[in-house]
């Protein structure tokens, strides 16, 4: 089998691999709170995630396009494939290690670190602009507008319900949060396919079986779309754990109010600007957000701190771990 055929075919493995880990590890950002609130069983919650991560993932390309041809110029070749290679090792392996210390870290962060450092290792050109305009800002904007928003929806429910029995409203607010969780799962594979596809994409083009202004092909979409739904599904109980309760013991208005707002942020930044922003980041600033309406002391902020670390961290770690790949892959096919 010829080299370039053969590392295009391992790119697009690594790639599902990734997109895997990304289901699993970001599971909770669409359940935890529904899952947190009894509005929904576990298995109940992950097999609905799976299903809207799945449909998500049909639902535009735009964030794929951002990945794929806005962050590095990557050769063409067998230099070219290793570098994009490197760049998903990075990332699973950020992805891996933050699962298990249960922390919710950011997956698309993680994949544009990976691929920075794997760039940055071979001297090839990353698009810095394409990093500040399309990942930095909306990854210092995202959690604000979610913190500010869950908190705007948060205050219009506490008015707006200010005078019903609470366990009648709470009972209320468990069955919206189905639909509220569904939007956060949509948004999710509107988000979270995409990058993987993006990837692909670049493999194929660095491969020479895709030209740069070739619409995504269908079975890449299919494939993106499959394993993500298949990690979620196998779901990611250490950092539900974390988003569902260690930060916060939500109600079910509280968890309603958190996805509906990560929700409008997701969709907002994929449809309206392409921008591969973090669910994990938006989704635990709107729980936050929530919490914060009741009393600052009611957010637990030493966790949310620990959480934070792992967010600065994300980019740089996913990128040393990426170029240190990168030396040994180069090494051995090169």
């Amino acid at each position: 089998m010829d080299l370039t055929l053969a590392l295009v075919i391992g790119v697009v493995v690594v790639a599902l691999a990734f997109d895997y880990t990304n289901g699993f590890h970001d599971a909770a950002n669409a359940i935890a709170t529904s899952v947190s609130t009894r509005a929904l069983t576990p298995r109940a919650a992950l097999f609905m995630a799976a299903a809207m991560n799945f449909l998500g993932a049909h639902l535009g390309t735009q964030v794929a396009a951002t990945v794929g041809k806005g962050i590095i110029d990557a050769p063409k070749g067998s230099h070219g494939l290793v570098i994009v290679g490197s760049g998903l090792i990075g990332a699973i392996a950020w992805n891996l290690i933050t699962w298990y210390f249960g922390l919710p870290s950011s997956s698309s962060h993680a994949l544009i670190g990976g691929l920075v450092g794997s760039a940055l290792a071979s001297s090839s050109v990353v698009h810095w602009d394409g990093v500040v305009d399309k990942v930095v800002i909306p990854m210092i904007l995202s959690p604000v507008l979610g913190f500010f928003l869950a908190a705007i929806i948060m205050i219009a429910i506490l008015w707006g319900f200010r005078r019903s029995q609470p366990a009648k409203t709470n009972r209320g607010f468990r069955h919206a949060q189905t639909l509220s969780a569904a939007a956060m799962a949509l948004g999710h594979g509107l988000q979270d396919a995409q990058k993987t596809m993006g990837v692909i994409f670049l493999a194929l083009v660095v491969g020479g079986f895709q030209h740069d202004g070739d619409p995504i092909p269908q079975w890449v979409i299919l494939s993106a779309a499959t394993a993500i739904s298949l990690g979620t599904y196998a779901g990611g109980w250490r950092i539900m754990r974390t988003l569902g309760r260690r930060i916060i013991a939500l109600t079910p208005p509280q968890g309603f109010a958190a996805e509906s707002a990560a929700a409008a942020v997701l969709y907002v930044a994929a449809l309206g600007f392409g921008a591969p922003v973090s669910t994990t980041h938006t989704i635990t600033s709107a729980i936050m957000g929530v919490g914060a309406t009741k009393r600052l002391s009611a957010v637990r902020w030493g966790v949310a701190g620990n959480i934070v670390t792992a967010w600065v961290l994300t980019i740089p770690a996913a990128a040393l771990v990426a170029a240190l790949s990168y030396y040994a892959l180069h090494w051995m096919v090169e």
